[in-house]
């Protein structure tokens, strides 16, 4: 069966054959593209250019397998909702389960990896190499650790370095003090990547509360990351946060139909004008949406409706702080920084009010199906 009979917001035909001849990476997600003639299919930015008569188009990479067709090598279209492959998510739960661990370039050789893989896939997501990754997740424990009054000497070894001057050399550079000081002055960003049924996302929180959640596909993400680090004044390293723990929890209650509002704390930081956006775009209730020309109004700058839409742009985080209620005057959704297939499922899901969603931690692929019967819709996951 064609997606085009189960996805209701599958665009037109004419609409996908637009996009993709654009290039359009905003559609990445949205459909996918299968080559009749190569027996491949692509995300709609592909840069392959088939003829319009050998293509047609699939609303879910199930629907494109069962088909019969096999992923392009060139776009990775199985890659197109941000979640990380397989492989990533196994050195992820490795590091966790043995962050004091190093893991150097022959034990990544015996996983049958390259350093290199590793490297340009981290510094693309995380705006860091795994290896500063690794030593940056090792470093926040022990900061964790001496904040909660652990000896020196048991951060140190329990972090997995070998002597106390490389532990003080590199928490120096990391955290811009030493450890002693730490107790009582130290600040950090921490970061987490949460699985969602849109996607990983990246999270940041300091002690203020949660400051950061981006899908780790959106681009620039490694930009951000360094501009968060000199907006809160602090260093910006992987690990466990108490915000986190709790903003995982509710987005999961979110995504399965049973959270409406969010009382994680949040920690935005911008200009005043931004952060008097934002504030009013929290207000927007649950379910519903505006114009940026109503968003104007409601912070009383009824001609100021483009600085509104550049500061809905500049949020940087998502979902609780719900830019994509924000759309066109003529009731069409506009940009999204995260892609217009995830501000779709988004508003469908909150219109819904309850959803079918698996849970945070599935790797499936997010769709929209739709119960003619009943006239509803949810998000659901297609395994």
């Amino acid at each position: 069966m064609k997606d085009n009979q189960t996805l209701p917001l599958l665009p037109a035909r004419r609409e996908m054959l637009q996009a993709f001849r654009d290039k359009q990476a905003d559609y990445d997600g949205v459909f996918f593209v299968a080559v009749k003639t190569t027996g491949i299919f692509c995300r709609p930015s592909c840069p392959s250019q088939p003829k319009a008569d050998n293509v047609e188009f699939f609303g879910s990479i199930k629907a494109c397998l069962f088909a019969g067709y096999r992923p392009c090598k060139r776009c990775r279209p199985q890659e197109a909702n941000g979640t990380p492959p397989e492989w990533v998510t196994g050195l992820l739960a490795r590091v966790e389960a043995a962050p004091e661990t190093r893991l150097h370039a022959r034990d990544l050789r015996a996983l049958g990896l390259t350093p290199e893989r590793a490297r340009r896939w981290f510094q693309q997501h995380y705006g860091m190499t795994f290896v500063a990754w690794c030593r940056g997740h090792r470093l926040a424990g022990a900061f964790s650790q001496i904040r909660r009054g652990t000896k020196l000497d048991d951060a140190v070894f329990d972090s997995g370095f070998e002597s106390h001057s490389g532990f003080r050399e590199a928490f120096r550079r990391t955290f811009g003090e030493a450890p002693g000081r730490a107790r009582s002055h130290g600040a950090h960003l921490v970061t987490k990547m949460i699985d969602s049924p849109l996607g990983a996302l990246l999270a940041g929180a300091t002690d203020e509360g949660i400051c950061l959640l981006e899908y780790t596909d959106r681009r620039m993400l490694e930009t951000n990351l360094r501009a968060m680090g000199k907006r809160f004044d602090c260093a910006v390293v992987p690990g466990e946060h108490e915000w986190l723990t709790q903003l995982r929890r509710e987005l999961a209650e979110y995504f399965s139909g049973k959270r409406y509002e969010f009382s994680v704390p949040l920690a935005p930081r911008g200009t005043p004008f931004q952060e008097k956006v934002w504030r009013e775009l929290r207000n927007i209730p649950h379910g519903e949406t505006i114009s940026y020309d109503e968003l104007a109004r409601r912070i009383g700058q009824p001609t100021a409706a483009r600085a509104v839409a550049r500061a809905n742009g500049m949020n940087r985080i998502c979902i609780l702080i719900p830019c994509h209620r924000v759309i066109g005057k003529d009731g069409s959704l506009t940009g999204y920084g995260g892609g217009l297939w995830r501000k779709r499922l988004l508003l469908e899901l909150e219109r819904a009010g309850t959803s079918a969603a698996a849970n945070a931690g599935d790797h499936s692929r997010a769709v929209c199906t739709g119960n003619a019967a009943s006239g509803t819709r949810s998000l659901v996951l297609a395994k």
